[in-house]
């Protein structure tokens, strides 16, 4: 059988090569060999790599951990200085609202002192006049009645004196 192909010799061998009682010593020389080559190749390159990565990454994450907490902390510092700043500034604006009304309280108090001495000098300047009104009108009262007493006294055929006349009417106003 010479028309045999190297497909139909592998088959009728007996199963695959890697059961192969008669190659296993090169194959498990092999297998180690390749162990050993993976083993320093990532002993002495991949592993350290992957280490100093774990590495910068935990630097990293610790020092992004010790600046949140900086910058925490100067947070919490800058909300406290609002706060005191928002306290301050509310004292002063109260103090500010005092001042004014006292101010303007005093403004107040002084014009309306100024305005009492006003109506004051105002009503003394009425009384004044009033009681110039009153002696002239008293007067003229004064002046009309012995007028008239003189007119009453002539109607009624009699002579009156200005001095009897001026007396009864001094009298008559007295009460």
């Amino acid at each position: 059988m010479a028309t045999e192909t190297p497909g139909a010799d592998a088959a009728s061998s007996g199963g695959m090569p890697q059961l192969d009682f008669s190659t296993w010593g090169n194959q498990i020389f092999w297998l180690v060999l390749t162990l050993i080559v993976i083993y320093f190749v990532l002993s002495r390159i991949a592993l350290p790599r992957i280490a100093a990565i774990l590495a910068e990454r935990q630097g990293t994450i610790t020092s992004d951990l010790a600046a949140a907490e900086d910058l925490k902390a100067k947070a919490e510092q800058a909300e406290a200085a609002y706060e005191k700043a928002l306290v301050d500034a509310r004292a002063e604006a109260h103090r500010i609202v005092a001042e004014a009304k006292a101010e303007i309280q005093g403004d107040l108090d002084a014009a309306m002192a100024k305005a009492d001495a006003e109506i004051a000098a105002k009503a003394a300047e009425s009384e004044k006049a009033i009681a110039e009104i009153r002696a002239g009108a008293m007067e003229a009262v004064k002046e009309v009645a012995a007028e008239t007493a003189q007119g009453i006294v002539a109607a009624m055929g009699g002579q009156a004196d200005a001095k009897a006349i001026s007396a009864a009417v001094d009298a008559r106003m007295k009460g």
